[in-house]
Formats: structure tokens, sequence, C-alpha cells
């Protein structure tokens, strides 16, 4: 098999606070039966995994273009309204901590299925709130509930697969959640042609639904008894801790979180920077949006098809942070003023190329640390996905901080990230200390390393 890098030669973290690493039992037959079958009905695992992926941006993003008739139904100031967002994001944020350690403890299946009729309700009164105090208070639960199928998605991955198969599969994953930011506030605009507001979370709860009955029917436990946790709440923050204190785990975490502030700050300042500094219209605005995301949805598809396999998961990870740092330097020297008048296509350009180099920084990123964690991989999707959205949530504010006439602090947050996130993986995982393995094939070919 051709070399791909990443794995380091002492071979797994500890997951306790016990100095040496924690073998995995092998499990039985039955079991390994079982979890091989799954793997076989890979497009099958691929549509669940990538609706459980795609929920929390449909949850976010469908609802958009409804904030401003949420403020007149509701007779709430925007900023008011506006926390019904925050109160979303941060229950995703936080709800990962909670649901990943007992993924862990009690296997992905009865977490998850708590997690997608917990989500169900929440929305469900969502539609239905009479003010705006109740739709913030569901609106979190939403996030704390719809967190299930983030931190679990990943877990499952790191069950069926390893190696070259992880992070192809990590790269697959990135097509339906590239997708979906972009589609959401398509159906939401759609649906508000048809209903209003309170729509919008009726049609979350169907999908709701039936990716509940989905999950029911056909994704089956992936976890083995042998293989779980059965301590409580101390020692799931052993093991979060044993993990952060593993520096090359926390390298990439770091490195995949800070990649995705720079994500954040564009989502966040592109629709007022491209029409509002640029001049260019709704449907303009539109139409780049999309194209930035295909160019994102690509590369990471060429990462996991061509990539993977003949080019170590480091040096695509490093080539991706390097891209991303040039075109974040590019885009402040344009924005300040260096090359003088810089209409909208070299913005756009610019803004094109960062985007695309995500799809090379955060699949190899992820699948990096899940494959440091083959005894705790609940846990870990856990850090992996809180500090991304802690990270993103303080870099999104800080793109209008110097008001609304430049679109400098949008390229100094996404310089700063990708500067902080090259650093992060060159000091903290210091790829060319460790050995260049061969990756192995799927998580059930082999026990873990020492």
């Amino acid at each position: 098999m051709p070399e791909s890098g990443g794995q380091d030669t002492q071979g797994p973290i500890p997951t306790t606070a016990d100095a040496e690493p924690v073998e995995a039992p092998e499990p039985p037959k039955a079991a390994a039966a079982a979890t091989a079958a799954l793997r076989r009905t890979s497009l099958l695992v691929t549509l669940v995994l990538g609706g459980l992926t795609a929920l929390p941006p449909l949850s976010m993003d469908m609802y958009l273009p409804a904030l401003p008739e949420v403020t007149d139904a509701l007779r709430s100031p925007a900023a008011t309204v506006q926390l019904t967002l925050t109160a979303c994001l941060a229950g995703m944020a936080l709800g990962q901590l909670v649901v990943g350690p007992m993924s862990d403890k009690w296997g992905r299946r009865r977490p998850l299925l708590i997690g997608m009729v917990v989500y169900v309700l929440a929305t469900a009164v969502c539609a239905f709130a009479p003010n705006v105090e109740l739709l913030i208070s569901f609106r979190l639960l939403q996030g704390l509930a719809g967190a299930a199928g983030i931190v679990i998605a990943r877990a499952v991955v790191r069950d069926l697969y390893d190696g070259v198969e992880m992070a192809r599969f990590f790269s697959t994953l990135m097509l339906i959640s590239g997708v979906a930011p972009v589609v959401a506030p398509l159906i939401g605009g759609q649906v508000l042609r048809l209903t209003d507001w309170r729509g919008v979370f009726v049609v979350l709860t169907v999908i709701g639904v039936l990716l509940t009955a989905v999950v029911f029917k056909w994704l089956h436990e992936t976890l083995p008894v042998e293989r779980r946790h059965s301590g409580g709440v101390g020692e799931a923050l052993r093991t979060m801790g044993g993990l952060l204190k593993d520096r090359v785990f926390t390298g990439y975490m770091l490195a995949g979180g800070l990649a995705f502030a720079a994500l954040f700050a564009y989502i966040s300042a592109s629709p007022f920077v491209v029409q509002e500094i640029y001049g260019a219209s709704p449907q303009t605005f539109s139409l780049l949006f999309g194209l930035n995301s295909v160019g994102l949805v690509v590369v990471g598809q060429i990462n996991g098809k061509l990539l993977i396999g003949r080019v170590s998961l480091d040096k695509a990870l490093g080539f991706g942070l390097a891209v991303i740092t040039l075109a974040a330097t590019a885009l402040l020297l344009m924005t300040s003023g260096v090359f003088g008048e810089v209409g909208l296509a070299p913005i756009a350009a610019g803004l094109f190329v960062l985007m695309s180099a995500m799809g090379l920084a955060m699949p190899n990123t992820n699948a990096q640390a899940l494959m440091r964690t083959p005894n705790a991989a609940g846990s870990a999707s856990a850090l992996l996905g809180t500090s991304s959205f802690l990270v993103g949530a303080v870099a999104s504010p800080l793109v209008g901080i110097a008001g609304e006439a430049t679109a400098v602090p949008m390229a100094v947050v996404q310089l700063a990230s990708a500067v902080a996130a090259l650093l992060c993986f060159l000091l903290l995982c210091r790829p060319w200390q460790r050995g260049q393995q061969p990756l192995t094939g799927t998580a059930g070919d082999a026990a873990p390393q020492k």
C-alpha cells in the first residue's frame, strides 16, 4: 500500500489517566461480522451519516431568510431575535461534549436516537412558540439535541474505518456538508413563499422525523460492548483530559478549529463584503457563494479519490493550510489597498482559492486526530466539534469590528486564523518527527498499534 503519513510510531494515545495506552479487546466474531456488513453497505451508511451531518447547517441556515419576519411577528428587537441563532450554535457546541462521552459508554445508537427524538420535539415546539423567549430556549435545546448527529456521525466513521478508508469517507461527507449550507437558505426562501416562518420549523420537524426513522431502521450499533467505557462523568473527563494532553491530537484539533474559524469569517462577512462594499447583486452573491462551495466540495473529492493513498495525509493537510494562508494574505493586501482599488473579481478569486483549500484541511485534520483515538472516538469527536464551533463563534463577530466600510477585518481574521492553524500543525503535530507508516485499511483489520 502507498505510504500515507500521520500515524505516530508510538501508536494511539491513552484514553484514561493511565500512562499506558488502553488496548481494545478484539470484538466477538458476530460483532465483527455485523460491522463488516455495515461497511459493505457504504452508500447507505454515507447517506445516513451525511444526513446527520447536514441536519445542523439545515437547522441554522434554513431559518436565516425568516429572521426579519420573526422580528415582526414576535414584536422583538432584531438583536434579541439574533439570539435564536446564537442559542442554537451554543447548543451544538456544548451538546457534543455531553453526547460524545455518552456514546463511548452506551454505544452510538441509543444516544443518537434519544438526541434525534429530542431534536424533533424541540423543533416542533419552536414552530408554535408564542414569544421570543420560548423560541430562544427551545432553539438552545434543538442545538443540544442536534449535536448528537454531528458527534456520533464522526464516531461511527471511526468505528467502521481506519487509515485511508476513514480519510476518504470524511472527504465524501464533505460533499454533503458542503452543499447543505448552500441549499438551506434556498429551501428556506421557498418555504417562506408558501407559508410563514413557522413553516420552516415544520419542515425541519418533518426532516427530523424522517431521519430518525432512517437511523432506527438502517443504522445499527457500531461500537461493540467490549470496547465501551464503563465509567461515569469522572472517567469521561479524564478521557478528555488525556486527549488534550496529547500534543499531536491537540495540534490537529486546533489546526482544524482555526481553519474552521477562517471559514466562519467568510460565512459571516461575505454577504456584506460582496454586496455592500463591492456592489454585487444578491443574485451575484448567491452565485459566488455557490461556486465557492463547489470548489470546497471538488477539492474534498480530489483529496478523497486521488490524493489519499498516494500522498501522506500530513502533506495534503500542510499544503491545504499553506494555500489558505497565502489566499488570506492576498485578500488582506487587496482589501487594505496595497494594490490600489481592486474590483470584485480579484476578491472573489481569493475567496474561491481559500474556500477550495478547506477541502484539504478539514477532512484530513479530522482523520488524523481520530486515528489516534481508537478507544475514545466519541470523546475525541466531541472535542473536535466543540472546538470548531467555539472558535468559529468567536471569529464571527470580529469581522465587523471596524464598521461597514471595509473588508479588512474579514481578511485579518482569516489570515490570523490560517497562520495560527499552520503554526499549530507545525509546532504541535511535527509531522517530520513521526514515522511515515502505511495506514491500515479498516477499523476491524487489526488491533491498535503501540
